[in-house]
């Protein structure tokens, strides 16, 4: 019933949307008309701001179409590599085919699509050979597939290493962090070929009892019952995964929104100001944040709840009961795949020490393969986008890359 109340309102808004999409398009900022006069401009900004407000169900492009290699451009193509039913692998594929260590990037499946790190790719890609997790909102993954939960994401990402082959290196941000752990002591243990040599956590939460945040507080102030009772909803059966029970991407972001109510709303008054001055720069960089802010996917309710369950929680990994397909993972596994975490100093959604902990957990490592690496000044977002990423933190990502092939 959740879900088709969102809908029946998004529904409902969508012709008054409509009509402020002519309202702007025909009071939009020009020389000559009536558009000149400053109240129709009010009007005009008034209405873009009504006709923006809303969520986007569908993955935005990456929009990555060249990248500076050793002072030169080269084109891009994004290639799907490998298809599979809750995620695509991407493979973003350079021109001049040099060979360049191989990355798995593992994208956050969190109520965001994988563009959501388009500036991390970007980076990568002037030293390395970029994959990236295209993982698929449940919403449009049809009920025949089955389940996902976080047996399957670590299925997925087996079989994404297997698939780009020996010698790769993994990176996760955020929430993959404990996945890709697992995954990389899991193939360790194997002895499988395609094992990672090197493997970065970004702001991920490893071991969430470490200085919790006040999204730890969240997930621990109700039990798993009350957040299956009230959070997860069911697909309506006008989209490809009628019936599938998901935890709806619309609360994720309203959630987020929440948190920092003040600042988006100063956000769109400043985009009204900009709009209506005519400072096209300003306001396009303010509407490229919200068009990928505004995409939202529905996370499958097993990988939410169990996700809620074993990481914030119980902390499983932490405590050695972690297990995929009833077996038990030991980061201890993990010998020679070196070892990068990354922390921002104010990250307000992983506190300091949650990703660090991944170091003790992976005792069998060699100190000279281990690195902890914390960035000062940033936030959560900061330590995989923006100017500190791409100027302090990605030089100790790509030397830690380097050094290990």
């Amino acid at each position: 019933m959740l879900y088709d109340a969102y809908q029946a309102q998004q529904d409902f808004l969508a012709p008054w949307r409509a009509g402020a999409d002519l309202i702007k398009a025909a009071l939009s900022d020009t020389a000559l008309g009536p558009a000149a006069n400053y109240w129709f401009r009010s009007i005009g900004a008034g209405a873009e701001i009504f006709s923006r407000a809303q969520m986007l169900h569908e993955r935005p492009a990456f929009e990555i179409t060249e990248v500076m290699v050793a002072g030169k451009t080269q084109k891009v193509t994004e290639d799907v590599a490998l298809e599979m039913p809750f995620g695509n692998l991407l493979h973003f594929r350079k021109e001049s085919g040099k060979d360049q260590p191989r990355v798995l990037l593992a994208a956050p499946m969190a109520g965001h699509f994988p563009t959501l790190l388009r500036g991390t790719i970007q980076t990568l890609l002037q030293d390395h050979d970029v994959y990236v997790t295209d993982w698929k909102s449940g919403r449009d993954v049809p009920m025949s597939e089955g389940r996902f939960g976080t047996d399957e994401y670590i299925d997925h990402l087996i079989a994404f290493f297997e698939h780009i082959g020996p010698g790769a290196h993994g990176m996760a941000v955020c929430q993959p962090c404990p996945a890709m752990l697992a995954t990389t002591a899991l193939m360790s243990e194997d002895k499988n070929p395609a094992t990672p040599k090197s493997l970065v956590l970004m702001a991920g939460p490893v071991d969430t009892s470490i200085n919790p945040t006040k999204v730890n507080h969240l997930a621990n102030e109700k039990p798993l019952e009350w957040f299956e009772r009230n959070l997860i909803t069911t697909i309506p059966r006008r989209f490809a995964g009628a019936h599938r029970r998901v935890y709806p991407g619309f609360i994720q972001l309203s959630a987020f929104i929440n948190m920092n109510l003040s600042r988006h709303v100063r956000a769109h008054m400043d985009l009204f100001s900009h709009i209506l001055k005519g400072e096209l720069a300003k306001a396009d960089a303010n509407k490229r944040f919200y068009d990928e802010y505004f995409a939202v996917a529905d996370l499958p309710a097993e990988f939410y709840l169990e996700t809620v369950q074993r990481v914030f929680q119980e902390h499983h990994l932490a405590r050695g009961i972690y297990t995929w397909r009833n077996r038990k993972v030991d980061p201890r596994a993990i010998r020679k795949t070196s070892l990068l975490t990354v922390e921002g100093e104010r990250d307000d959604i992983c506190g300091l020490g949650q990703t660090m902990a991944a170091q003790d957990l992976c005792s069998s490592i060699k100190p000279f393969r281990k690195k902890h690496y914390v960035q000062a000044g940033v936030g959560h977002y900061g330590v995989f986008s923006g100017t500190r990423w791409q100027t302090q933190i990605y030089p100790t990502v790509r030397n830690m890359i380097l050094s290990s092939e």
